[in-house]
């Protein structure tokens, strides 16, 4: 996913003016979901949440 498609993600979130690196903005879609922050934190393997829409990127 693009960090455009990741800006407009953020913005139907209620994430004004969304700006940062790719995994920062991830995180804060994640938090405005009510998710665990997790993206890209190391802990994808028990982190619970399978069917993410970032899962395919997390590492």
């Amino acid at each position: 996913m693009t960090i455009t498609e990741i800006k407009k993600i953020a913005a139907t979130k209620g994430i004004a003016k969304p700006k940062g690196k790719k995994a920062d903005l991830i995180r804060g879609i994640q938090a405005a979901e009510g998710n665990n922050s997790c993206f890209s934190t190391g802990i994808s393997d028990v982190c619970g949440q399978n069917t993410c829409l970032w899962r395919q990127d997390c590492a």
